[in-house]
Order: C-alpha cells, then structure tokens, then sequence
C-alpha cells in the first residue's frame, strides 16, 4: 500500500511494535506532531545514515517504520514530549521537502511474513523478551504472553530492546524472514554473556 507521510529522521531504529519516547523542538516537527494530532495520521521514522538530527537534512535509510503516536505532554523550556509506537514497515518512493524543511515522503508499505511460531531451539531469546516485558510492560499495551510464541514480534522486541549498533537494528528491520532476524539475534547474543 502506498501513502505519502512526513519523515523524521532519528539516530535510533523504530520497529514494528516499539516503544519510542521522543523531545520535540524543531518548529518542522512541531508542526508534524501538531498536524498528526489534529489529523489522526503518523509518520514515518527513518535511521540517520550521515548527519545530524537536528539543522539540515541528514542522509538516512530508505527503509523505515511508521509511527503513530500514542500520547503527548508539554515539557520544561518549550519542549513537547511524545510517545510514539511502531506500526508497518516501509520502503521510501520518492522525496520532498517543504519550505519549513520537513521531508514528505511517498512510501509503500512492507508486508509482513505470515505468523510464524518461535522454533523450540530459540526457546531462549523468548525468554529473554519474558524478562524485558516484566520490567517494561507498561511500554507494550498490547502485550499478551502468547506473542512470546510469535517469532516476528520477539525478533523484533530483541531488535529493539537489546544493546546493539543502529546497523545492526537496521539490517533486523529489512529483514523479512521472522526466524533469519531471530538466527542474526543468536549470532550476537554471546557478546552479552
């Protein structure tokens, strides 16, 4: 599916399904968090490649995930904090930008491969998101102890929540196969040891 959505590029990767917290205060992103509250539209995170966050605009990946955000509040010195969660993942068509700077991308969707269960030999990484939902529940509204069960969702909560470089949680999310991101997860795990 196709649908054109403003683009912020971030210094982090947001998956499907992720939790991100984030402070606004650029007058381009003000206006887009002010436009997708009024609108009841998102818009669409994508990996700094090269750059900065903030100033001019960065070099950033073409695959991204849309965001939609759940709640918002006014902070200390002007700032407006969000939360925003992940939804689909996308492939970025074609850019432009606005006066104000802001980029508009036009998109098309990424599916998702069908629900595959968590093979019995990766029991371990779905108990690892158990412990992470224990303390970080509150993160995941919608979490229910069967998607310890999903391998997509548990790659994508190791992908997230796991102390690794922006590359790395980028390659997961181009990913397609559930159970080839869950296998790159194993490779890594014994740095964690």
């Amino acid at each position: 599916m196709s649908q054109t959505v403003p683009i912020f590029p971030l210094q982090t990767v947001l998956v499907p399904g992720g939790f991100l917290p984030l402070k606004i205060f650029e007058q381009r992103y003000l206006d887009m968090i002010r436009d997708c509250v009024r609108d009841d539209s998102g818009f669409g995170v994508c990996l700094i490649l090269d750059g900065t966050e903030a100033g001019k605009a960065a070099h950033h990946a073409c695959v991204g995930t849309l965001a939609r955000i759940r709640d918002w509040n006014s902070l200390e010195g002007g700032l407006l904090g969000i939360v925003a969660q992940g939804l689909d993942r996308f492939t970025i068509d074609a850019t432009r930008m606005r006066d104000n700077g802001l980029m508009i991308a036009d998109v098309t969707t990424l599916p998702e491969a069908p629900r595959v269960e968590v093979p019995e030999a990766m029991h371990l990484l779905a108990e690892i998101v158990a412990r992470f939902m224990d303390k970080l529940d509150a993160n995941y509204p919608d979490f229910e102890k069967d998607k310890l069960q999903d391998a997509s969702w548990v790659g994508y909560r190791l992908a997230e929540l796991l102390p690794i470089r922006n590359l790395e949680r980028q390659a997961m999310l181009e990913m397609h196969d559930p159970v080839e991101r869950l296998e790159s997860v194993l490779k890594i795990l014994p740095r964690f040891q």
